[in-house]
């Protein structure tokens, strides 16, 4: 039985980040750059650049005043936040073109969005730094969904298939494969040297008890998925939601009764966030 790190490295070529964002990625993490330097690498890419001003010049970020470079966008918003922004957009569209016929892609990428959506908002509530991280990691956590149904696509179709007889996927990935598509997805995220945030609330956004370093972004992920799933959809036409770790709630020291609200401030905060980061990615 291979393990979920088998399934990357064919991956990996039909699914890059750009140099680019490797580059960004790389001056983030050494000590000596600055914002100027990022701001600089990320201008050589035109595409880039372009998808990154539409996103903050949205009304889901709502700036008074018009962005118009990329060094403005990382004074106002921040590094760590256009950053971060940057490898979530790039993520999408690196697998936009991926060939998959096992689920619908638009409705793959509307779940992971509102999950990123819902991922802000519950850490707006809770006043966490940089809301963006956890917006990025909600966008991303079933990335490997996507490894697994163009990697092993005969497996995941049995595995979709038991799902939507009422079993949790991922317990039904687990008996298949060995593992399931958070694993993954962490797979990938290291492979792709992303910061450990996401590599965890990845692997363990099921599982969020198990999350070592980063207990809060990873229970904000799982509590996001499963709110995606009740209130919007599921990324995987399976209809069930993912079972509730209860003591997520906890670990977030967030009060239950904020769901409602938190619903109806990601609903309104959703369109414009689709028509931004996945005009692409949803029409696939």
């Amino acid at each position: 039985m291979s393990d979920a790190r088998d399934l990357i490295d064919d991956t990996l070529e039909l699914a890059s980040l750009p140099a680019v964002v490797l580059r960004a990625l790389e001056l983030l993490n050494a000590p000596d750059s600055s914002a100027a330097d990022i701001g600089q690498v990320i201008s050589e890419d035109p595409a880039l650049s372009v998808r990154l001003l539409r996103i903050v010049n949205s009304s889901f970020y709502g700036f008074p005043s018009r962005i118009e470079t990329i060094s403005r966008a990382i004074t106002i918003v921040g590094t760590l936040e256009i950053t971060d922004l940057v490898l979530g957009s790039s993520a999408v569209e690196a697998f936009a073109g991926l060939p998959n016929e096992l689920i619908d892609m638009q409705q793959f990428w509307e779940h992971s969005l509102y999950a990123g959506v819902v991922a802000r908002v519950l850490a707006r509530h809770h006043r966490a730094p940089n809301t963006e991280r956890f917006f990025v990691s909600g966008l991303l956590h079933d990335i490997g969904s996507l490894v697994l149904y163009h990697q092993r696509p005969e497996e995941s179709r049995r595995a979709l298939e038991l799902a939507r007889a009422g079993r949790p996927l991922h317990q039904v990935e687990q008996e298949i494969f060995g593992f399931d598509h958070s694993d993954v997805g962490a797979e990938l995220m290291q492979a792709w040297n992303l910061p450990e945030a996401f590599v965890e609330a990845a692997r363990h956004h099921h599982r969020p008890l198990e999350a070592q370093e980063y207990p809060l972004e990873t229970a904000m992920v799982h509590l996001a998925d499963i709110i995606a799933a009740g209130a919007h959809l599921t990324g995987s036409a399976t209809n069930q939601v993912p079972p509730l770790e209860p003591r997520a709630w906890e670990l977030t020291g967030l009060a239950l009764d904020i769901t409602e609200s938190v619903i109806e401030e990601a609903d309104r905060q959703y369109a414009d966030a689709l028509a931004v980061i996945l005009p692409s990615a949803s029409a696939a």
